[in-house]
């Protein structure tokens, strides 16, 4: 059970985080709550459908499906967090200043509003497929299903209180620095992202490690709270590959120029003779 259970908190927070951030940086946004919804329930259809494929995505490149799967959906993850911190950079003041103002961008089409949806609920697939994947390793190994499911459920539960917790602490920020707060945050949970799914590259040897510079295991692993923690996050890994650095730094170095980039006041007009 226990096995379960920290498998499936440490899934859903991720997703809950994910939600969370994105849902505070928006808020006041028209049709918000309406595609992260919709994107949740595709998140979890997508999962579902993961569950009736299992044994076949475990079994694909020579036992690595798995591991090129999630490395996939963790690719696809990083690209919309980069563009939402993106359009959220040159935009992010906007909706700051006025509600009001952001519910017109929405409504004249300026607001890629789907990109919520779509953020949200591969968010949601990747966790999801992860949690499956994993449940049926566990099952294979012979755990009882009665037992895998309430460690399961318990995870569920802890998971969606702590992202709560979170997105309950970003709304106590105010908004003036809640858009700088949260594209630090998701920089970051992108950059990590990057670096898990280069993690899954090497582990299928589709990529070269680089060397482990450090280990800080006997520090802080990556299997307690405080390092589950920091891993979603920040992207803490106690032993990294120099490959996974690489991903991690392009990510943090490519957003950091693109949004500063954005942020770059326009040319003035000139005034006419």
């Amino acid at each position: 059970m226990l096995s379960a259970l920290i498998i499936v908190f440490r899934e859903v927070l991720e997703a809950a985080l994910v939600i969370g951030i994105v849902c505070a940086a928006t808020r006041g946004v028209a049709g918000r709550s309406l595609m992260v919804t919709l994107g949740i329930l595709l998140g979890v259809a997508g999962a579902c459908l993961v569950a009736l494929g299992a044994d076949a995505i475990a079994g694909l490149a020579s036992g690595m499906g798995q591991e090129l799967f999630n490395a996939l959906i963790l690719l696809a993850v990083v690209a919309l967090l980069g563009s939402h911190i993106l359009w959220m950079s040159r935009h992010g003041e906007q909706l700051a200043r006025s509600a009001d103002s952001a519910g017109r961008s929405v409504r004249s089409g300026e607001q890629p509003l789907r990109i919520l949806a779509a953020l949200v609920g591969f968010a949601v697939l990747r966790e999801g497929s992860e949690v499956v994947l994993f449940l049926h390793g566990i099952a294979a190994a012979g755990s009882s299903a009665g037992v895998m499911l309430t460690g399961a459920g318990l995870g569920v539960a802890l998971g969606a209180l702590a992202g709560a917790a979170l997105y309950g602490g970003l709304l106590g920020i105010p908004t003036r620095h809640l858009f700088a707060v949260s594209t630090a945050l998701l920089t970051l949970l992108a950059a990590g992202m990057a670096g898990q799914s280069a993690k899954y590259l090497i582990q299928s040897d589709y990529l070269p490690a680089l060397g482990y510079p450090w280990d800080t295991g006997w520090l802080l692993s990556n299997d307690s709270v405080l390092g589950t923690l920091l891993g979603t996050l920040v992207g803490y890994e106690a032993e990294p590959a120099g490959m996974q650095l690489l991903f991690y730094v392009a990510v943090v170095v490519a957003l950091v120029a693109g949004t500063r980039y954005l942020r770059r006041p326009g040319p003035v007009a000139a005034s006419p003779a």
